[in-house]
């Protein structure tokens, strides 16, 4: 998973929106370390299912990194500056995006984590 985000941080531009959507231990979290270890982040990247946002500056660009489990209306996501952090220009990742699709920018890029049954992770990309 990791692989795959660094992959990403690799293409990945300034106002880069991306949307994770899958279940528990699916691989969103460790898709969003590589992504920010290939933009250049050097510290700890944890999920932020609790603090429900992390911001990782220092890289190539920064990463604001959404948590969209916990949060219960779209306007509880703007009282946290979601809209100031699209303007920002950094790279945002959102997990659990399939809640809240209706703040996503048109070009979002969406991935899908799937855990198989052998214990293996496939993403799907649309």
């Amino acid at each position: 998973m990791a692989a795959l985000g660094r992959e990403a941080a690799a293409r990945a531009v300034p106002g880069q929106v991306f949307a994770l959507v899958g279940d528990l231990g699916a691989g969103k979290t460790h898709w969003t370390k590589g992504l920010a270890d290939g933009l250049g982040f050097a510290g700890e990247v944890t999920s932020p299912t609790f603090s429900l946002a992390h911001e990782y500056r220092g890289g190539r660009l920064p990463v604001f990194h959404f948590d969209f489990y916990r949060i219960e209306t779209a306007d509880e996501l703007f009282g946290m500056g979601w809209d100031e952090y699209l303007d920002e220009g950094g790279v945002i990742v959102a997990e659990w995006a399939d809640k809240f699709p209706e703040v996503l920018p048109p070009d979002t890029r969406w991935y899908h984590f799937h855990l198989l049954a052998d214990g293996s992770r496939e993403i799907t990309a649309g």
